[in-house]
């Protein structure tokens, strides 16, 4: 029987389901189709609140999204430094292995053109998130030049292993916590060597204000 009151939101709650219920190839075997069916509608029904496969994704990806950063932004409230990026990383995994397909979506790129308006809400959640990472980095006194390439080292590390440890791609028996604290701590060295090797950023009353 036909669902009542179908909306955009309960159209974006039965592809969450779906892709909670896939696991980490939830998003991937996400289709309209499966969304109809579970809605008990013809999947032309679904046009009507969503675009498409790609819009239905991208709504899955802005929920997750949103989750990321709430759950990141809990994990380091009032810590800094080392700490901070500890505590990050962990969110990061804990979030991952908890919903792998919602981690999934997390991974997709929104279109850099500002003129993609579709796309616009997708990048400044995206955004939202290398904002927090970016905030978390610089407590380790990096200047802003050296920031980005720390983000991009730091989201590599921690997604390569928990894409690994999701995909059974660690069978050695020993215990995969310490190997992730390991990960971790090479991490926290790296960008510790990073702000020591980096240029002092200017002081404050060098720097010109932004527009």
């Amino acid at each position: 029987m036909p669902r009542a009151g179908l909306s955009r939101d309960a159209v974006v709650r039965l592809a969450l389901e779906q892709v909670d219920a896939g696991g980490p190839t939830g998003l991937a075997d996400l289709t309209l189709a499966k969304v109809a069916a579970s809605a008990g509608v013809a999947t032309p029904s679904l046009y009507k609140h969503v675009g498409s496969l790609a819009a239905l994704r991208r709504e899955v990806a802005l929920v997750a999204l949103d989750e990321l950063t709430t759950t990141s932004a809990a994990a380091t409230v009032g810590r800094a430094g080392p700490d901070a990026l500890r505590a990050l990383a962990g969110a990061w995994r804990t979030y991952a292995l908890a919903h792998p397909g919602r981690y999934a979506a997390v991974q997709l790129a929104p279109d850099p053109d500002p003129e993609a308006v579709e796309d616009a809400e997708h990048r400044a959640a995206g955004a939202r998130v290398v904002a927090l990472v970016a905030a978390v980095l610089r407590g380790f006194g990096l200047p802003d030049d050296s920031t980005i390439d720390a983000v991009r080292v730091v989201r590599a590390g921690v997604h390569g292993f928990v894409v690994l440890e999701l995909g059974g791609g660690f069978r050695l028996p020993e215990d995969l916590d310490r190997s992730f604290d390991v990960l971790v701590d090479m991490l926290v060295a790296g960008v510790t060597a990073l702000a020591d090797t980096s240029p002092a950023a200017p002081s404050p009353a060098t720097t010109k204000e932004q527009p």
